[in-house]
């Protein structure tokens, strides 16, 4: 087979990679993490299926064909894939704007929404869009997630206090929801709550390995099975369906998916988002594979595929279970394998065990689990290191807080791309001076005691010049010329640190130069890279400047000024007649 093909069928199965050279010494430790994630994924994906408004069945639905498709297609081979949090609460918020009339268009619009994300996901793989994600900055990412997890929290409340609560992802209809039912809380099922809390929360301190959530699941059970506690009123899952998921269908409504798509989009984004992140972190502990977020899309969009065709609903990459995967062994993605045949095991076999499951045990793994997600460190340490970042975070939490998760994305990434224009249209400028004694020059705020002279201004322009940025970029040059009481007779442009000029910008340049000159201002340019160079030879800027007044550094720049240009000089100092190299 052509090397080529070889390689780009690897590139599209990454399991045909590593399954092939895969070593015998890796088996105890993928076997060892997969069976210890599959127990984490059992009561985590019942207790995330519940946050997604689904029957808790379909959490563990959503780990047997998806865990094994991203085995197959995705290039980490630490990341465990699944139902999360965020993801879970993203599902309900999207599905609840559809106001299903029944359980069953409910799990619908589910796959639906699950088949969407797969679609986005996988399409902007194949397209090669995984820089989008770099929209979603760390700060408004941090914002998000933070706020996300407090409304998770409290959605839970309902079940930790076996209290009437609507559903809502507004804060203050929450809280008030919560203040006006606090009365009715049902302390045995609250106890039982808080039980499970302290022991999912302090169970790790035993042992890394001690699998907390499960524990608490049992304990759980042992009590109401033990004491009969349901006739006491504490809630529980009741009867769970065995057997493996049979196939489904997502509905292709185009309402429903015009509907959806806001919420698929988010989703795409944020597990995306999540799912890389987590994912080059473990990778950078390993360095024996490299990460693709191309192809890392397309794994996490077959995954979605595999849940919107055999019952379950969006998944993506977790922070918790990767980190547990990685530290209980994990070689390669043969461990997510391992993960996905225990969760098929105990469909077959053993969900008859989870009857007695209080509700209110897995809303203390949801509870747990969110509690990790809500940073205070971070906005403290903007605030010290950076105002604007502090700013978008904490803009991105309130927005989300209060006018929902999918308005407090959509604003995070709004404010972001606000962020890199405004940036982007304020480039740092900087006015150079010499440095005694030297033919070296630098900036005037940076450096004490540097020469500057009121006739010769040189400036440098740290950015590309184009059509957001040459407003900007005039303004700033006209103070500094009126700073020098209009004593200014020659500009040198210090062009090292432009990397491109567009059509507006070489405009903009060309007339700036035709207006300096009117009166009484010469230009030169110097330090020019290739490819600026380029631009300023095809625009005519370099032939408008003239190749007298365009040299290799300031110090000659500043000698031309200083001397009469004769040809001994030019071809001393001016070589750009008979320079070809591309700097």
């Amino acid at each position: 087979m052509n090397k080529s093909i070889a390689a780009k069928i690897k590139g599209f199965f990454p399991i045909l990679d590593w399954l092939p050279n895969y070593k015998k010494s890796d088996l105890q430790g993928d076997l060892s993490a997969g069976l210890t994630v599959g127990i984490m994924l059992i009561p985590q994906g019942m207790a995330y299926a519940m946050l997604a408004g689904l029957e808790p069945i379909h959490g563990l639905y959503a780990v047997t064909v998806p865990l094994l498709l991203y085995a197959i297609f995705g290039t980490s081979r630490q990341l465990a894939v699944g139902p999360v949090a965020m993801v879970s609460l993203l599902t309900a918020a999207g599905i609840a704007s559809l106001n299903p009339a029944s359980p069953e268009q409910y799990l619908l619009y589910a796959l639906s929404l699950a088949f969407l994300v797969g679609l986005i996901q996988f399409g902007m793989g194949l397209l090669r869009l995984g820089f989008v994600v770099n929209f979603l900055s760390h700060p408004v990412i941090n914002g998000f997630t933070s706020a996300a997890a407090i409304i998770i929290g409290l959605s839970q409340v309902k079940h930790l206090f076996r209290i009437n609560l609507p559903n809502s992802e507004h804060i203050q209809e929450m809280v008030v929801a919560i203040a006006q039912n606090i009365g009715d809380i049902h302390w045995l099922t609250f106890g039982i709550g808080v039980l499970g809390i302290i022991i999912i929360k302090y169970g790790k301190k035993i042992h890394k390995s001690f699998p907390a959530p499960l524990v608490a699941v049992i304990v759980g059970i042992a009590l109401v099975a033990g004491f009969d506690l349901t006739s006491q009123g504490v809630k529980i899952v009741g009867n769970v369906p065995s057997g493996l998921p049979t196939m489904s269908s997502p509905s292709f409504d185009m309402e429903v998916w015009s509907t959806l798509l806001p919420i698929a989009l988010t989703i795409s984004l944020v597990g995306f988002a999540e799912s890389f992140a987590v994912a080059k972190t473990i990778q950078a502990k390993h360095k024996n594979y490299r990460l693709d977020a191309n192809q890392e899309l397309i794994g996490l969009g077959m995954a979605n595929f595999g849940a919107a065709f055999f019952k379950g609903y969006p998944v993506t990459g977790g922070f918790s279970r990767t980190a547990v995967n990685n530290d209980a062994g994990a070689k390669t993605a043969l461990a997510s394998i391992f993960s996905a045949v225990l969760i098929v095991l105990t469909l077959l076999f053993f969900t008859g065990l989870f009857y007695n499951l209080p509700s209110a045990i897995l809303a203390a793994v949801v509870l747990v689990a969110v509690s990790g997600l809500i940073d205070y460190k971070e906005p403290i340490h903007l605030w010290h290191k950076d105002k604007s970042d502090f700013a978008m975070l904490i803009a991105t939490f309130i927005i989300t807080l209060t006018l929902g998760i999918e308005t407090g994305i959509i604003s995070g990434m709004v404010l972001s791309l606000i962020v890199v224009i405004y940036r982007a249209s304020r480039p740092h400028m900087a006015q150079l001076g010499r440095v005694p004694g030297t033919n070296i020059f630098r900036n005037v705020k940076r450096f004490n005691n540097l020469i500057e002279r009121d006739d010769l201004l040189m400036i440098r322009v740290d950015g590309p010049i184009y059509f957001a940025n040459v407003e900007y970029i005039k303004d700033k040059i006209d103070k500094w010329i009126a700073k020098k009481n209009d004593k200014v007779k020659m500009i040198v442009f210090n062009m090292e640190s432009v990397t491109n000029i567009d059509s507006t910008g070489a405009h903009e340049l060309n007339e700036w130069i035709n207006t300096w000159r009117k009166s009484g201002i010469d230009v030169c340019m110097s330090s020019i890279k290739g490819p600026v160079r380029d631009v300023l030879n095809r625009w005519g800027i370099l032939e408008s400047v003239g190749s007298d007044h365009v040299f290799l550094d300031d110090n000659s720049a500043v000698a031309a000024f200083d001397h009469e240009l004769d040809t001994e000089f030019l071809e001393k100092y001016s070589p750009y007649a008979i320079q070809t190299d591309s700097k």
